[in-house]
């Protein structure tokens, strides 16, 4: 999986007291930390995220050709999500949008900030857009809910906030997961940038382990920890955020609607509960096994203050749903139970009737 690159600057909350990390990790409980943050009662600090703005009157249908998400009816203020893809489908960028009526604002992890920026600046041709990275003019902050009063920075009457859509299937996605119960449904995440000089020096906080022990809780996939070189959108369930199945052509989309209509994606994301005795928490990119084969690796791990020690993993999809996995550790193997988030038949959506062999014919 990538391996997160990002902003690199110093934590405004690496002072607090408690802070452990620069950016804090956590600020000494961080099961009390998950607690405040998922009830709305504090926010984390987001440094390894990156801003970049496209004005201009051609913005929305501009992009909304490149990209996966439908954008060009997008109003002020609205949040939605897009995926970049290369030609064969796979995911090269991802992007978390609002516009203020005049520009897009792009929410990116550190990771993407440069080559994203250079590469939508390359395709502007003549079109009438401006891009500009924006990261070093503001922090961003994530929290739940609306209960903070955070000092959220403003353009043409905007408040620059990123609302989440991850809670339900946006119009055009689809979702793999056929849960009844999905842990995404009380999701209401949001991100929010604020002045650099801004005080928040009032707001309790909760550190990075916090929010990344809830969003794997939640199945929620992100760039830099989710995708690697080959991945597409089906493999993470991200068809339910950031892919419009019904919308104008864009690059990659041929890959996107042959797997979803006709095949079935090759890996597949899963949440694992993982044996705690050993009190041992793998690391990203520890390989998962099923007995002595390789079948995927682990993209994130996290203590979350319920469920107990839980990661998420892409693994081979004909992986047998029922089957308890091995994940590798400094202490030796750890048990690892499934929980399915996308099923190994996902794909064939279309209703294609088979058409009989010709050998199978019969003949008067």
């Amino acid at each position: 999986m990538r391996q997160g690159g990002s902003l690199v600057s110093n934590s405004a909350f690496a002072t607090r007291p408690g802070a452990v990390g620069n950016p804090p990790e956590h600020y000494g409980n961080p099961f009390g930390e998950q607690r405040a943050l998922i009830e709305g009662r504090a926010l984390v600090e987001l440094p390894d995220r990156g801003i970049i703005t496209i004005t201009g009157p051609d913005r929305l249908t501009w992009l909304d050709s490149l990209t996966s998400q439908a954008l060009s009816g997008l109003t002020a203020g609205e949040s939605a999500e897009t995926l970049l893809l290369n030609p064969n489908g796979r995911i090269e960028h991802a992007m978390r949008v609002v516009d203020d009526s005049e520009t897009l604002w792009l929410f990116v992890d550190g990771s993407e900030r440069e080559a994203l920026a250079a590469w939508l600046d390359r395709m502007r041709f003549t079109l009438r857009i401006e891009i500009a990275d924006r990261s070093d003019d503001y922090m961003t902050v994530g929290s739940f809910g609306d209960a903070l009063d955070v000092p959220v920075a403003v353009s043409r009457g905007v408040p620059l906030v990123w609302s989440d859509p991850w809670a339900t299937v946006v119009r055009g996605g689809h979702q793999y997961s056929r849960t009844d119960a999905h842990p995404a449904t009380s999701w209401n995440y949001r991100e929010s940038l604020v002045a650099l000089e801004a005080d928040l020096s009032g707001f309790d906080a909760a550190g990075s382990l916090a929010y990344e022990a809830l969003r794997i809780a939640a199945w929620r996939p992100r760039f830099s920890t989710e995708v690697d070189d080959r991945t597409i959108p089906h493999e993470l369930d991200w068809m339910r955020s950031a892919v419009h199945l019904n919308k104008g052509c864009y690059r990659g989309q041929e890959t996107v609607a042959k797997v979803h209509n006709l095949g079935h994606p090759p890996r597949r994301l899963v949440m694992l509960h993982l044996d705690g005795s050993e009190g041992a928490l793998p690391e990203a990119g520890a390989e998962v096994t099923l007995g002595d084969k390789t079948v995927g690796a682990v993209t994130a791990t996290a203590r979350h203050f319920e469920l107990g020690p839980i990661a998420l993993a892409v693994i081979k999809r004909g992986v047998d749903a029922e089957e308890t996995l091995a994940v590798a550790s400094d202490v030796g193997p750890i048990a690892a139970a499934q929980e399915v988030i996308v099923p190994t038949d996902a794909g064939r959506e279309a209703n294609v009737p088979r058409l009989p062999r010709l050998g199978g014919v019969t003949r008067g």
